[in-house]
C-alpha cells in the first residue's frame, strides 16, 4: 500500500518494453493508493517470468497472456500478498501451467484504512523463496532479496545480468510506502532500506510509479525523510498533540483528508518503534514523551 494525493491517467493493458529483457503491463486499478495502477513485469525473451501479476481482473489477465505471446512462463512471482499484487497469480497459473513462486503466504486481519490493502487469502505458492534463492530462465536469473517492512513477507527481485531490481511496494519514486501495523514494521522497513543502500543496483522497477534511475540517492533521501518524520512526531507530542488523529493533519500538509487513515498507520508504526526504544509511552490513544 502506498500514499499519494491522487492518481494520474496512463494507458492500461499495453505491453511496454522498457529494456531488452523487461516489459510491463499496467493493470486497470488506479487509485489514490496505487497511483496509475499495479505494474506487472514480464522478464525474459524466449521464456518469461511474471512479477506481481496484480488484481484478478479478466482484462488484465488477457493483456498478460497477450504479452507472453506464446512463450513459456517459467514462474509467476509476487513481491507480497496485498490484493493489488497477487490475486491474478492463480488464474494466470491455471492458463499457463506456470508455478507460483516467491513470497510466503500471509493472512492477517488488517485494521488498516482501505479494503484493497487486505491480504490475499487465496494466495498459495508452489515454492517460497528465501533470501538469496533464485529462479532462472534463458539468459536471465532473478534473485530474491528479502525486504520486510511494508509487509513481513515482502521480497524484491534482482535481475541478472540487467542490474535491475523489482521493488514491489518497498521503494517507489512518487511516494513513500505506508508501513501499517500490526504486520508492517518500521524497524524492519529501515533495516531493509539500509540493505538496499549497500547494494549497487542500476535501476529500480516498482509496482507503482516510474522507474527509479538513481536508486541509492532515492533510498538515502527516503531514509532521511523517515528520520525527519520521527522527529516531527516527537515534537508534536512534546507540544501537547498526543493523539495520532491530531498529529496527521498538521504533519501531512495538503494531503487529501481521505488519506489521513493511511498516513496515521505510518505514524503509528513510528510510535511503536519509539515505544520499543523507550522514548515514548502510551495510555490508550494518548502518547507521552518518556523522561530521559
Amino acid at each position: 500500500m502506498v500514499l499519494m494525493a491522487g492518481p494520474v491517467s496512463e494507458p492500461v493493458g499495453l505491453l511496454d518494453v522498457i529494456e531488452p529483457m523487461v516489459a510491463r503491463v499496467l493493470a486497470p486499478n488506479p487509485s489514490p493508493y496505487t497511483y496509475t495502477g499495479t505494474q506487472t513485469y514480464l522478464v525474459g525473451r524466449s521464456d518469461v517470468a511474471v512479477i506481481d501479476p496484480g488484481p484478478a481482473d479478466e482484462a488484465h489477465i488477457a493483456a498478460l497472456l497477450a504479452g507472453v505471446a506464446g512463450r513459456s512462463v517459467v514462474a509467476i512471482l509476487c513481491t507480497h500478498t496485498h490484493r493489488d499484487h497477487s490475486p491474478a497469480a492463480a488464474p494466470l497459473a491455471e492458463r499457463t501451467g506456470a508455478p507460483i513462486i516467491g513470497c510466503a503466504p500471509l493472512t492477517l486481519e488488517d485494521d488498516g484504512p482501505r479494503a484493497d490493502a487486505a491480504f490475499d487469502v487465496d494466495y498459495a505458492p508452489d515454492r517460497v523463496l528465501a533470501d538469496g534463492e533464485q529462479v532462472a530462465g534463458d539468459r536471465w536469473t532473478l534473485t530474491a532479496v528479502a525486504t520486510p517492512g511494508h509487509t513481513s513477507n515482502h521480497l524484491c527481485y534482482a535481475l541478472t545480468p540487467s542490474g535491475a531490481l523489482f521493488t514491489g511496494d518497498h521503494v517507489m519514486g512518487w511516494s513513500t510506502t505506508v508501513v501499517s501495523p500490526p504486520d508492517g514494521d518500521m524497524a524492519d522497513y529501515m533495516a531493509s532500506m539500509a540493505l538496499l543502500l549497500d547494494r549497487d543496483d542500476r535501476v529500480y522497477y516498482p509496482a507503482h510509479g516510474p522507474a527509479i534511475e538513481s536508486p541509492r540517492k532515492l533510498v538515502r533521501g527516503m531514509m532521511g525523510h523517515r528520520r525527519q518524520r520521527e522527529g516531527q512526531i516527537l515534537r508534536r507530542i512534546a507540544d501537547g498533540t498526543d493523539r495520532i488523529e491530531e498529529m496527521v493533519p498538521s504533519m501531512y500538509k495538503g494531503l487529501d483528508p481521505r488519506l489521513y487513515g493511511a498516513a496515521g498507520r505510518s505514524v503509528l508504526a513510528h510510535l511503536i518503534e519509539l515505544e520499543r526504544q523507550g522514548r515514548v509511552a502510551r495510555s490508550g490513544e494518548q502518547w507521552t514523551i518518556c523522561p530521559t
